[in-house]
């Protein structure tokens, strides 16, 4: 059955609008996945805060076009049966999502991407999954801030510590 004219403005403005909330958008082809498989998929994203939609090519291209330019990198991959990754959340955790769900099947693919207005191809995809979390790099950065902090104290408390002992040295000699 053929969508409405009404449906397909409606779905636009959807898309148009969970575009403009995104952090990045990669388009990934999905021929020959059953419904389970793409279900699995789409459980996956939810926990990396991302969605895998599928929606005509041309609502999508005319959703981008006419309001949401920034992905508009992303508007020439989308030939064929493709699905929309929509990302909300780490695009480096939900990039390492789709590819571990995409190693052992060979029909699912991601072809292109749009990262911070900057398009993306599939192997520049690949890289950005292999990134550490943004907890990891957090966690890195606070070490890094308090290493010389840590240093310093550790240098300042060595003077007390030396003199307590020379104090109980000479206390266990004179006691001999």
């Amino acid at each position: 059955m053929a969508m409405t004219k009404a449906r397909k403005h409606e779905l636009k403005g959807e898309i148009a609008d969970r575009l403009q909330q995104a952090n990045a958008a990669m388009v990934a082809e999905y021929r020959g996945l059953t419904v389970a498989q793409l279900t699995e998929l789409r459980v996956k994203l939810r926990e990396s805060k991302s969605e895998f939609r599928i929606i005509k090519n041309r609502v999508a291209k005319v959703a981008i076009r006419e309001s949401v330019e920034h992905v508009s990198a992303i508007s020439s991959a989308l030939k064929g049966p493709v699905g929309l990754v929509i990302v909300y959340g780490d695009a480096a955790a939900a990039a390492k999502s789709v590819l571990e769900f995409g190693k052992d099947k060979e029909n699912f693919k991601l072809t292109a991407g749009v990262l911070a207005g900057k398009a993306v191809s599939a192997d520049e995809l690949k890289r950005i999954s292999e990134l550490p979390t943004m907890d990891v790099l957090l966690a890195r950065l606070v070490g890094t801030l308090v290493a010389p902090h840590r240093g310093l104290l550790t240098v300042l408390s060595g003077v007390p510590r030396q003199l307590v002992q020379v104090i109980n040295a000479i206390k266990d000699k004179k006691e001999q």
